[in-house]
């Protein structure tokens, strides 16, 4: 399908997504656990303040890149499905088959069921008996024994509950998560405020890196992780089709939520800083709990877990919204189950596809732990952010004279800069998870008979179609 017909089936739904709630939803999409998990890591490599800060910074800068990019494709093409739509558009459509294909069975569904696995793990943190290691079903099977626990009923559950939500209108499903990341965003505010008043400790900011062996080699570790904890900010671009104004609201939408992020990322490391001396921060994974802890005592803990509770939750009510949109956008193509196009005549949402989306991601909970759904996911999505940041050079190349009501500032060092750095992670996901790379490299193989059938399968409806009308 053109972008024209893309067009009239987005008129089916409502542009009922303001800016405000575009800007949050880049934000919500992007801000989950990794704030509370990952500097402490950061740091065992790379003791140093200037560089922790330094590499918040530049991953936000780096994000930006990929935001002002994006901009541009989402201000061109306006209609749900994001990166499915660009690379159908630059390459053809089995490119974005192929994204839609590994997108729905595991990049973005697994995404939303991993983050719901580790929302279930938190909130045990309240219920005991709902843990992820409390089994409430074990089976024999030829294979082994396959087992599910309470917690991935949890995980489960959640995204049902979202995907209920959703179902009943855009409206009220972009309210949800609008609330709920404007929570999890003050929450996080208020780390950096309390540790600057009270500063139990008073960080050193030396440029010095004599004590750090490789200094390079280590702020390229610390730059993996900060990465990960960027990811998603494009999710705003596959819901393009139910923004207002989506000319300037998605490239608005991108560039404050990720210079937003930025400044929380940043402050709230300083609060880190100005509540725990390097020594104590090197190596701890949990390092939210134990700067919280160290500013208000034990009960910190408890305020941290209900904290990362809220922005998982949260994560999973931004992203099924834009997530489901892909579904829709692959199926009014004739590329997946034509029931999935289909628009709820009172609700006016794609039905179907989040009922769809909602239901293989629950299922995919029940497949395996947090790490094991989330190494399924990040190497064929950075692939795909590769590939995808490089349809900005061939658009502009073969319809130049098409409307951008934002062009990329900086271009084309800023896409170049956002494309080489992504490859960079490729290649690094290549070297640390070799068999989960190579098992998303088969998932996009295995996409191509299916591209095949589902097109041959458009066409004889199509054929059929026509015979009947004449």
């Amino acid at each position: 399908m053109n972008s024209a017909g893309a067009a009239d089936s987005d008129a089916r739904l409502i542009r009922a997504i303001g800016l405000s709630g575009a800007t949050l939803l880049v934000i919500g999409n992007v801000l989950g656990s990794a704030i509370f998990l990952t500097s402490g890591i950061m740091l065992e490599r790379m003791p140093s303040s200037l560089l922790l800060l330094a590499a918040w910074v530049a991953g936000g800068l780096l994000a930006l890149t990929g935001g002002l990019t994006c901009a541009e494709l989402g201000a061109m093409y306006p209609h749900s499905g994001g990166w499915y739509v660009f690379l159908r558009e630059a390459y053809g459509p089995i490119w974005g088959f192929l994204f839609g294909w590994a997108g729905m069975l595991v990049m973005l569904t697994g995404s939303i069921a991993a983050v719901a696995v580790g929302f279930a793990e938190y909130f045990s943190y309240f219920f005991p008996s709902l843990s992820t290691t409390h089994i409430i079903l074990s089976l024999p099977l030829p294979w082994g024994r396959f087992t599910i626990s309470a917690g991935q009923a949890v995980a489960a559950g959640s995204i049902l509950l979202l995907g209920m939500i959703n179902y009943i209108g855009v409206r009220i499903g972009n309210a949800v998560q609008a609330i709920l990341t404007a929570a999890k965003f003050g929450a996080l505010a208020l780390v950096p405020l309390i540790a600057i008043v009270m500063h139990p400790v008073v960080p050193s900011f030396s440029t010095s890196v004599d004590h750090i062996p490789q200094p390079a080699v280590s702020f390229g570790f610390a730059m993996i992780a900060v990465m990960w904890a960027y990811a998603g900010w494009d999710y705003v671009c596959f819901a393009s089709g139910e923004i207002k104004d989506p000319g300037r609201n998605v490239p608005r939408a991108l560039i404050w939520g990720t210079v937003s992020l930025t400044l929380l990322y940043v402050a709230v490391n300083l609060g880190y800083l100005f509540s725990l001396r390097i020594d104590e921060m090197k190596g701890v994974v949990r390092i939210g709990e134990r700067a919280v802890s160290a500013l208000i005592g034990p009960a910190g803990t408890g305020l941290v877990v209900l904290g990362i509770v809220i922005s998982t939750f949260g994560c999973n009510a931004s992203g099924i919204i834009p997530v489901s949109r892909v579904c829709y956008a692959m199926s009014v193509d004739g590329l997946f189950l034509k029931s999935a196009g289909e628009v709820h005549r009172r609700f006016r949402t794609p039905h179907v596809a989040i009922v769809f989306t909602c239901a293989w991601s629950a299922l995919l909970t029940l497949s395996g732990t947090y790490e094991q759904l989330y190494t399924y996911v990040v190497f064929t999505s950075l692939l795909f952010n590769v590939v995808g940041g490089m349809t900005i050079f061939r658009l502009r190349k073969i319809q130049p004279d098409r409307p951008r009501p934002y062009r990329v500032w900086g271009y084309p060092v800023v896409p170049a800069i956002f494309i080489l750095s992504t490859a960079v992670l490729v290649v690094s996901t290549l070297i640390e998870r070799p068999v989960e790379s190579i098992a998303g490299l088969g998932l996009l193989i295995l996409g191509i008979p299916a591209y095949w059938y589902w097109k041959r399968s458009a066409a004889h409806l199509q054929t059929r179609n026509h015979a009947e009308l004449s």
